[in-house]
């Protein structure tokens, strides 16, 4: 420790280098060939196959049922998701603008780049999308997302913070398949596919260790700056909570050394300076429009996300811990458990935190940890979704520009990486001392055991209507949207699937994604409502049929021709038979029973 201490305080670096014997360092210079950076070793190649493994058996249900198969915890953020990829892949098949389309929410349309459509990923798998339909797109990034970003972790932990692999492997295996990533891996693949962060940072790191010359500003400069923009084309929200957590990390890491600090500092601003021009000449047309383009919004006000209190020391659903004993529901949703570390690990981090706080990582990590997970709480404490009226740190910085369109539940991700250097740190001390490894081992399985994770539950979805299947919508269509009833929207989102069978053949009103909604361009859920969309909703929702007056009357056909609808199509749903009383009452006729929907053909209004 004592020597490992000495590195540290040596070098202007974030985080200090694996000590190496004399041994080592002798085998090391008597290798003819020298090993290329990328090339994995026995041990690298052993963790790799594990994290595959793992990934794998968290989404097996899902790769072994790709057709009919349905991740139900993802609500309907997988049908989402996979309308995201495969309306991507149709633009790119058929050379269109993929930044924007009016497929969805015709005619005003959905602003792809303000919706996390993941372009680093969904324009460069698009081939695999229309050779394989978009749940094996969904499927495969999820499963490379936990993979990548374990390996991602590894690699940083063992080239730079721990001289053991194992112990490199114990952090990196905690930064993938934390309870958060596995959670995300229902629905959120932006917040999965993580893998470009750890390697920025090791990055940075390496940068801040050298005297940069000409070269490797260009050099340094032009890598990061490519991986910065690759970020922000797959999400760029974890992109912000790692450069708060990371740059949290540097602070403390240099805050009793400020000259080693400012010195490292001064290393990384020349290549940092390129790779930001870089970055922004890369992503200049793609962040224009989400941010000034076609149905971009100001930002998204979510309300009050913070984790409860007791979220921290339960265990997540899908692990060990979940099954054998379930705690409270105290999540927003089954997507975003970011904070169920459960007790035993909060017990092991808080001995290991006094433990090793004489080393400096240890010390950053720590403080580090403690202050996302303070910002995760949210702007008043929670504790069993009783509110305290406690108010935290979020209420005074949640409206400071890009963190207001942040879940601040989600700064609780940013603690993970800092408790895995905690645990690679106390796991490379224990392969070092036999007298320690004893009680770290034992700590270690009790606190990580209960967190193994399960594999995700699936469902069978419901099939597409042979309506849609089979091409009998073209009957009805003269080249105008199709109005699916109750028009699909967060809460059902199923006609964006049947839009997708038919090939996007047709555009659909309303629709599942962010877009901006009244004068301010505040960004909502879903389309900006209409009335008879909203009339419809309702029932759809409780079966009561209103009075339907003029009025109503006139409103649904002004929101038809708005909607420039060729077609209103009632599938099996709910309420169906209150919802044919209602369509009938305001367009005036039954409409007709085809292939299982009834049909009201509104070409006429247009």
């Amino acid at each position: 420790m004592r020597e490992t201490e000495a590195v540290a305080d040596a070098a202007p670096i974030l985080i200090a280098p694996p000590v190496q014997t004399a041994t080592e360092t002798r085998a090391k210079s008597l290798l003819r060939v020298p090993r290329r950076w990328w090339r994995l070793d026995r041990p690298d190649t052993i963790v790799t196959l594990t994290f595959l493994t793992l990934a794998v058996f968290v989404l097996n249900r899902q790769w072994r049922d790709l057709q009919g198969g349905y991740l139900v915890k993802s609500g309907q953020d997988q049908t989402m998701w996979e309308w995201f990829f495969a309306v991507t892949a149709h633009s790119v098949a058929h050379l269109d603008n993929p930044l924007g389309t009016t497929l969805q929410n015709h005619p005003l349309g959905v602003n792809m780049m303000a919706n996390t459509a993941m372009f680093g990923v969904s324009i460069p798998l698009a081939p695999l999308t229309l050779l394989f339909g978009p749940t094996t797109t969904y499927v495969l990034v999820l499963t490379v997302g936990l993979f990548g970003t374990a390996l991602g972790w590894y690699w940083l932990f063992s080239r730079e913070l721990v001289s053991s692999r194992f112990a490199a492997a114990i952090g990196g295996l905690f930064c993938g398949f934390a309870p958060a990533m596995v959670s995300h891996a229902n629905a959120h693949p932006n917040f999965v596919v993580l893998f470009l962060l750890p390697l920025t940072a090791l990055l940075i790191i390496r940068m801040s260790r050298r005297t940069p010359t000409v070269r490797s500003v260009l050099r340094d400069g032009l890598l990061l700056g490519v991986m910065v923009a690759a970020q922000i084309l797959l999400g760029e929200e974890p992109l912000l909570l790692f450069a708060i957590g990371f740059a949290l990390f540097a602070l403390v890491y240099h805050v009793h050394r400020p000259v080693a600090g400012l010195v490292a500092l001064r290393r990384i601003v020349p290549p940092v300076a390129l790779a930001a021009v870089l970055a922004i000449a890369i992503t200049a047309l793609p962040l224009w429009w989400q941010f000034l383009g076609p149905q971009s919004y100001r930002y998204i006000d979510h309300g009050q996300m913070g984790n409860d209190l007791k979220s921290l020391i339960q265990f997540p659903s899908e692990s060990l811990g979940g099954v054998l004993l379930p705690g409270q529901n105290v999540s927003i949703n089954p997507t975003e458990e970011n904070a169920y570390f459960g007790w035993p690990l909060l017990a092991l981090i808080a001995i290991l935190a006094v433990w090793l706080w004489r080393n400096r990582p240890a010390r950053a990590a720590t403080v580090t940890l403690l202050v996302m997970g303070v910002i995760s709480l949210g702007a008043e404490l929670k504790i069993g979704n009783h509110v305290t009226g406690i108010e935290l740190p979020w209420q005074w910085i949640a409206h400071y520009p890009l963190l207001e369109s942040v879940l601040e539940t989600r700064f609780a991700m940013a603690a993970i990486p800092a408790i895995a250097v905690l645990l690679a740190l106390a796991v490379d001390r224990a392969m070092r001392s036999a007298y320690v490894a004893v009680p770290v081992f034992i700590g270690l399985t009790v606190a990580l055991v209960p967190l193994t994770p399960t594999p995700l539950p699936v469902v069978t979805r419901s099939e597409t209507p042979a309506f849609f299947a089979d091409g009998t919508w073209q009957q009805f269509s003269s080249g105008g949207s199709v109005v699916t009833v109750p028009l699909p929207r967060p809460e059902d989102a199923a006609g964006l699937r049947w839009q997708r069978d038919a090939g996007f053949a047709y555009p659909i009103a309303g629709g599942y994604f962010v877009g901006p909604a009244g004068a301010e361009k505040k960004g909502k859920y879903g389309p900006d409502d209409r009335p008879t969309a909203l009339l419809l909703a309702r029932v759809g929702a409780t079966g009561d049929v209103p009075p339907i007056d003029e009025q109503a009357k006139a409103t649904a056909r002004e929101d038809l021709r708005f909607w420039r609808a060729d077609m209103v199509v009632l599938p099996r749903t709910p309420h169906r038979q209150a919802l044919v009383s209602t369509l009938t009452d305001l367009l005036g006729n039954d409409g007709v029973a085809v292939d299982g929907v009834r049909v009201w053909d509104v070409r006429g209004l247009r």
